[in-house]
């Protein structure tokens, strides 16, 4: 129980300190596949352009999604990552980061189901613009609305409604095999990478577990590099897939298929990147954030743990 509530306070803590980067990702990864007609020249252009011509708070769009669901999504995969590994603890031949990847990948898997519909709703709550005359994502048939933007129109009941009415029910669950082949190897590299990490500052005869919160934000801050690194291509192929169709009919049959006319239409492999800088900037501190928030809390749960067997003890001895 303890992983799964350490997860979810860490999984809030870190939406705080990346969500304005993950909006800005959101933007540079499906630029020309929207109805804006707005181009970025990168990340610094992107954040200027936000925060300009639709103010600050704009950075946090789509933020109540996340706080709702990727909250309850760190705490499925911290939760599932730890009891995993408690139940491999016997296994010594096998290193620990092979065991830390394995059941990393195990959580990825888990949460994708959750993860695939509040991401969903997130980029399509990310890319709207708060301009009068711009597309709102709602539809009459197969038209977006042209229209001032209002609260009513960006809330996630209006996105949720326009999704059913559109797709029915299982689009809810759009770009879940993208999702899948995201996380399975993101959370696998993010686990390894974190335990790799913590065993190179480790001095002799030191755990995990005492190593210093600077420590721990380190070796967190490169885990989810490391996990974004690995898997970025797919994670732009499946933010297009989940907002397409949204301003006009549907463009891909697939994952294979959006793979293939996001190369062509632009002739280099630089595509499958946009909005890496933006995303590395995001990932360090937001899973240093989330590293430490969740270490924190359970060296203290297991503090009180071993002061309630102390005073257990002592009150049945006397």
């Amino acid at each position: 129980m303890e992983d799964f509530v350490a997860g979810w306070f860490g999984g809030a803590a870190g939406l705080v300190v990346g969500h304005p980067f993950d909006t800005v990702k959101a933007r540079l990864q499906t630029e020309g596949i929207t109805a804006s007609k707005v181009r970025y020249k990168g990340t610094v252009h992107c954040f200027a352009h936000i925060i300009r011509s639709e103010g600050l708070f704009s950075l946090y769009k789509g933020m109540a999604s996340p706080m709702i669901g990727m909250a309850a999504i760190n705490a499925i995969v911290f939760g599932v990552q730890g009891n995993l590994m408690r139940r491999m603890q016997s296994d010594d031949h096998t290193p620990m980061w092979v065991k830390s990847s394995l059941s990393g990948m195990a959580a990825g898997a888990v949460q994708s189901f959750i993860c695939c519909p509040v991401e969903l709703f997130k980029l399509r709550r990310q890319i709207q613009e708060d301009h009068v005359g711009v597309p709102v994502f709602g539809h009459h048939g197969d038209t977006p609305t042209t229209t001032t933007t209002s609260g009513s129109k960006h809330s996630l009941l209006h996105i949720a409604g326009a999704i059913y009415r559109k797709e029915v029910g299982r689009g809810f669950f759009k770009g879940l095999t993208a999702t899948l082949w995201r996380e399975v190897p993101s959370f696998g590299a993010y686990f390894a990478t974190y335990d790799l990490a913590c065993q190179t500052m480790l001095q002799e005869d030191q755990s995990i577990h005492d190593l210093s919160p600077i420590f721990v934000c380190l070796a967190g801050g490169l885990s989810g590099i490391a996990a974004w690194l690995v898997t970025y291509p797919v994670d732009l192929v499946k933010s297009r897939i989940q907002i397409d169709g949204v301003d006009g009919p549907p463009r891909y049959r697939n994952m294979l298929d959006c793979f293939r006319k996001t190369y062509q239409e632009s002739r280099t492999i630089r595509v499958f990147f946009k909005g890496l800088n933006s995303t590395l900037i995001r990932a360090f501190p937001v899973n240093a954030v989330t590293f430490a928030t969740v270490t924190l809390i359970l060296r203290q749960w297991r503090k009180e743990e071993e002061v309630n067997i102390v005073l257990y003890y002592i009150l049945t001895e006397w």
